[in-house]
């Protein structure tokens, strides 16, 4: 039996598994991609402390290193669910390779990039439609693409396309950005960015790639059509809880909630990052989750199982 599995290998899994492994614990992550989560597909980090600047993989490749310098297994494997049992029994967590025992789980799974849903979306990804600006950026070199959204994530991907891009139009549902001010500022004065407000998209179109989006003024109605060579879509993000038992509290938005300890609702089961309900979705707030959540997991099994 282990004494903790992680779950999700974000910097809030690598964190988690980093503090686990040093104090010995005999600990596995399971992760179902690469370790590294979003920020693995981030072009630039410049406001983690002590980085200046660093590029996201290689921030993810210094943070699993010195994870598995302290001996963290990480194992890459899909979880499917999770069995709750009673005190002393631990729980069972069950992937798509085997189950494992444990006396406790740290979950770690994170969000994933929440979707338009409008007609022409599905059909088109990876034909113009796009979620991650590093990874398909290059293929849009000279071309006019629309970043849907107004908030950090929008922004700053806007910014990072106008690398490639002869144009980029940003589009968002309301008359003004979310992003933070300094952010704004930067794209307000960068001659290749444009805006359309109060406006969403209400079709995507192109055979067999886009060449047009349907848009919607939300205060008048009107619809327009709008030509434009890619979409990058940035509407914030859905938590990756298909795996946890319904008995584990969450909110109205799917993530879990946990207290201070980040303690979940059922003894055993915590979690960390992203998939927490919290305002600041940061990597060092996640890390600051994993590092709270596994000292909690010591004084659990230190409670329970000693």
């Amino acid at each position: 039996m282990y004494d903790l599995i992680i779950i999700g290998g974000g910097p809030a899994g690598l964190t988690a598994g980093m503090y686990a492994a040093r104090s010995k614990l005999n600990v596995v992550m399971l992760e179902k991609m690469m370790p590294g989560g979003n920020v693995s597909i981030t072009a630039e980090v410049e406001n983690y402390p002590g980085t200046m600047t660093l590029s996201g993989p290689d921030l993810v490749i210094n943070m699993e290193n010195q994870a598995r310098s302290f001996g963290l297994e990480i194992k890459s494997e899909e979880v499917i669910s999770i069995d709750v049992g009673a005190g002393i029994d631990g729980h069972t967590v069950k992937s798509d390779s085997g189950e494992y025992k444990t006396k406790a789980v740290l979950i770690a799974s994170g969000s994933s990039p929440r979707r338009i849903g409008c007609p022409g979306e599905d059909e088109h990804i990876g034909r113009g439609v796009s979620y991650c600006a590093t990874c398909d950026g290059a293929f849009f070199r000279d071309k006019h693409v629309a970043v849907i959204g107004g908030g950090d994530s929008a922004v700053e991907e806007g910014l990072y396309l106008t690398k490639f891009a002869s144009r980029v139009t940003i589009i968002h549902r309301r008359d003004k950005l979310r992003a933070t001010k300094i952010i704004q500022e930067k794209a307000m004065k960068n001659p290749k960015i444009d805006f359309i407000w109060d406006s969403v998209v209400e079709s995507i179109e192109g055979t067999p790639v886009v060449n047009n989006i349907k848009l919607k003024n939300v205060k008048t109605g009107a619809i327009s059509d709008f030509a434009v060579n890619g979409v990058f879509v940035f509407v914030g993000y859905m938590p990756g809880t298909t795996f946890v038992p319904s008995m584990v509290e969450k909110d109205e938005g799917g993530y879990i909630i946990t207290d201070k300890e980040m303690r979940t609702s059922v003894p055993g089961i915590f979690a960390a990052g992203d998939i927490t309900n919290k305002k600041q979705r940061q990597i060092v707030t996640a890390c600051g989750d994993a590092a709270t959540a596994v000292k909690s997991v010591e004084h659990y099994l230190e409670w329970y199982f000693e």
